[in-house]
């Protein structure tokens, strides 16, 4: 149960540096001690040390005879940064709780190789299923090169995006806005249609919460003085815009729509994540656009169905977040 105990805190230190840390995954790692004292370590951003060397660092003499709890192996090769498996090692560490095995290819599961080959007693799997799903899109891009998709998008309770007049703004209040800002702080892109730089001219940086901005793409070419300036533009194939993002470092990408461009990653089946907020307000109508624009299931047993993560109250507004996984 201390194990488990450990490693919902070295989340809670992961999800701190959510925004700060990427490309290099989100990690979080605390030191204890036989007579329980805890020093907490997270990853630093690119270039500095990563959370076993940060809780180390902590710990100082403390750390030896210590166990280590990390929420993502420790690496095992020298990057930006000497190996984690050195640092461990050189501490003195007698144990490491490891939540998931890396699946960079230059370490999955060689650190914990180093580790076991020099005596050291390793677990593996503690929380391995929270902290699979914190690190989902790291694992996904180490894995495919590709960045980890979310779509969002927000509408009325019948499912409509704006008015018959084209208006949309604003169909979710305060709470819901201020929550979009932190997703695109944990984005490394975010992507919209031109059509929606034409209709509402976005400027898709982070404002209402804190962190950074994150890198703005747009599907399609950008209009002249448009708000969402400096941005990339991008056309053609939507796997091969994904691969190009994923080789210049993007590992999440935020998809805010339009309705084109949310059933064209939709369809294509590009979508890893969906977050929906949902307004208590009625359109009562079909001639306000929809969620997506284009064909869908043609019958009941082609419905794309997928699991729920969360439903949640943000303000008024309710937030429901699918995964296809």
């Amino acid at each position: 149960m201390q194990d488990e105990a450990l490693m919902a805190q070295a989340l809670g230190l992961a999800a701190s540096v959510r925004g700060s840390s990427s490309p290099n995954p989100w990690v979080g790692a605390v030191v204890v001690t036989d007579d329980g004292r805890r020093f907490e370590g997270a990853t630093e951003p690119p270039g500095g040390a990563h959370a076993e060397v940060v809780a180390l660092r902590a710990a100082g003499p403390a750390a030896a005879g210590a166990t280590l709890v990390v929420t993502l192996e420790p690496c095992c090769h020298h990057g930006r940064t000497p190996p984690c498996t050195e640092a461990i090692l050189a501490a003195g560490i007698r144990r490491v709780v490891v939540g998931v095995t890396d699946p960079d290819a230059r370490v999955d599961g060689g650190g914990i190789r180093v580790l076991r080959e020099a005596g050291i007693e390793v677990v593996v799997g503690v929380g391995a299923d929270r902290v699979a799903d914190q690190l989902a899109p790291y694992r996904k891009h180490r894995r495919t090169g590709r960045p980890y998709v979310t779509l969002k998008m927000a509408s009325t309770l019948d499912g409509r995006t704006a008015a018959a007049d084209g208006s949309s703004r604003w169909i979710t209040g305060d709470a819901a806005r201020a929550d979009v800002h932190r997703l695109r702080a944990q984005s490394d892109a975010v992507l919209v249609g031109a059509g929606t730089v034409r209709a509402d001219d976005p400027e898709l940086t982070v404002r209402l919460a804190d962190g950074r901005s994150p890198r703005r793409v747009v599907l399609g070419p950008i209009p002249a003085g448009a708000k969402v300036m400096p941005a990339t533009s991008v056309g053609g194939d939507l796997g091969g815009v994904l691969d190009t993002l994923g080789g210049e470092g993007v590992v999440s990408l935020l998809v805010e729509g339009g309705a084109r461009v949310a059933h064209a990653f939709h369809a294509a089946g590009l979508v890893d994540r969906y977050v929906f907020y949902l307004a208590p307000a009625l359109m009562g109508g079909s001639d306000g656009p929809a969620v997506f624009e284009g064909p869908g299931a043609a019958s009941m047993g082609q419905l794309w169905r997928g699991r729920l993560v969360s439903v949640e109250a943000v303000g008024d507004d309710l937030r429901v977040e699918m995964a296809g996984d």
